[in-house]
């Protein structure tokens, strides 16, 4: 039986095949921010001293939840406050089909940001990986549940050497295998993708068995200040939080409230 992640790669597969003759790699480097190797650093962002660690989502829908926020939300005062108020990083879902999202959204997170900015969507192909690069993207998300580990090896690789940071993205035991040298920061879903169940717990089981000298991220499921000082108790340095910000009618107000509860603690 498919799951969701299943329906969700073989849409992404045919939207590459339709868009990848229009744009070929050799134009991404000639284009947008692909020329830009000084990249903003995200597992720099995370371990600095005082850094919240949270690296805020800006997203409108999900496949379980449907719409959080209309198309007619503009990026820029969601994203300047995540910024401004404290964000290590900023996700930007870029999947449209599914989760509402768009390249343009990348690009402004990028133009009326400072910190790190990250591609998240279903990687699959080296093609997206270039794409990113010139919309913008500071790091990309390889998700270990739709990859190889022979793949997560080749495209983490390939995205290092044009200048990019990589978030690998596992949630079991089972994903660990794909972990390599040449992804910088290990994210642990607490969704799984296949049944969109959420469980914190998941992270709290594969803490110790991520390699120190990667980062670890804390993925979904997080909606109270509570349980990132747990889970930073238990070592991880990063915390990824989306729905909890986009669902409320102000998610840079949300965000703040959050961040000052945080400090609190």
């Amino acid at each position: 039986m498919s799951t969701i992640l299943d329906t969700i790669i073989a849409a992404k597969k045919k939207e590459i095949e339709k868009y990848k003759p229009l744009s070929s790699i050799e134009r991404f480097k000639r284009d947008g921010f692909f020329w830009q190797f000084s990249n903003r650093s995200l597992v720099q962002s995370l371990l600095a001293p005082g850094s919240t660690g949270i690296i805020a989502e800006f997203k409108r829908k999900s496949p379980s939840k449907g719409w959080f926020k209309t198309k007619e939300l503009e990026v820029e005062p969601v994203v300047k406050a995540y910024n401004t108020l404290g964000a290590a990083g900023i996700s930007v879902l870029t999947d449209e089909e599914f989760f509402g999202g768009d390249l343009d959204d990348l690009i402004q997170a990028k133009v009326v940001s400072d910190i790190p900015v990250l591609r998240k969507d279903f990687i699959v192909d080296p093609w997206q990986i270039a794409e990113a690069k010139a919309f913008g993207a500071d790091v990309i998300l390889l998700i270990a549940a739709c990859l190889g580990v022979a793949e997560v090896k080749s495209l983490a690789a390939y995205a290092r050497s044009i200048g990019l940071e990589v978030l690998l993205e596992i949630h079991n035991e089972e994903e660990l295998a794909h972990i390599c040298d040449e992804v910088d920061m290990v994210g642990v879903n607490n969704r799984n993708l296949k049944t969109f169940e959420v469980d914190i717990n998941i992270s709290l089981e594969l803490i110790d068995k991520i390699p120190a000298s990667k980062p670890a991220v804390a993925e979904s499921g997080i909606s109270n200040v509570k349980t990132i000082v747990t889970l930073k108790q238990a070592g991880f340095k990063g915390f990824l939080i989306g729905e909890t910000f986009m669902k409320e009618p102000h998610p840079g107000k949300a965000f703040e409230e959050f961040v000052s509860g945080l400090k609190d603690r």
